[in-house]
């Protein structure tokens, strides 16, 4: 797979094929699981993440990650922003500010929130909290997202907003998103892969990795062909 830059990327297939752990590999995230093993290449800006000299922390600086469910920490919205800023660099009481303000205005969450920075994270909406762990990602620089089913835990309405916010995201940064929902990847994504495993026993293999339009109108594959129309997975 060569993904492209300042694309959405949507990696689609039945349940247990290997999305999020796809995905995961992306930022090394599967390193934290014991007994884990990896072959192959992963090149960003042209250098193999799994060398042993890439430094891991700045790996998951630039590669950015939201998960299924939103896990703001137990801290103030202000302090939820500025944690990772304030992990890698001292900065001053202004500039870290800047940096708040900025990452939640880029995560369509600033009007909604301006007031109550000091308040706990954990009072929000469900929807906010994902654009709050969006915010999150951006207020440490990342270049790349990846979102594992970032909406599925939500409303349609707040959904809705994910959404969006990732369309406008698009043309500042490389995103890879995990979904079970087709149509959501037919709406947010210029890429798609899709993944399935054939038997239980057996790893899952890349199908299928095309423009989306192509992939759900016109699929080279049968298989690609039968998971989109529902009939099987």
């Amino acid at each position: 797979m060569d993904i492209e830059k300042n694309t959405i990327t949507a990696i689609i297939g039945p349940s247990g094929c290997g999305k999020s752990t796809l995905l995961r590999t992306f930022n090394r995230m599967n390193d934290l699981l014991p007994n884990t093993r990896v072959e192959g290449e992963i090149i960003i800006d042209g250098i193999n993440i799994y060398k042993t000299d890439v430094d891991v922390v700045d790996l998951r600086k630039r590669v950015g990650m939201v998960f299924q469910r939103p896990n703001p920490f137990p801290k103030t919205i202000y302090d939820n922003i500025a944690y990772g800023p304030r992990l890698h660099k001292r900065y001053k009481k202004h500039k870290l500010d800047m940096i708040v303000e900025s990452s939640l205005k880029k995560a369509a969450l600033w009007d909604e929130v301006k007031k109550k920075l000091n308040t706990n994270a954990l009072d929000l909406s469900g929807g906010q909290q994902q654009r709050l762990c969006i915010a999150r990602v951006l207020a440490v620089n990342s270049e790349i997202i990846l979102m594992d089913e970032p909406a599925s835990a939500l409303d349609p309405i707040s959904t809705q907003k994910i959404e969006d916010l990732i369309d406008e995201l698009k043309s500042n940064y490389t995103i890879i998103i995990v979904t079970h929902n087709m149509q959501q990847a037919a709406r947010v994504s210029q890429k798609a892969a899709f993944l399935l495993t054939e038997n239980i026993d057996q790893p899952a293999k890349l199908i299928e990795y095309d423009y989306t339009n192509k992939i759900f109108t016109n699929p080279k594959d049968k298989r690609t062909e039968d998971y989109i129309t529902g009939r099987f997975g």
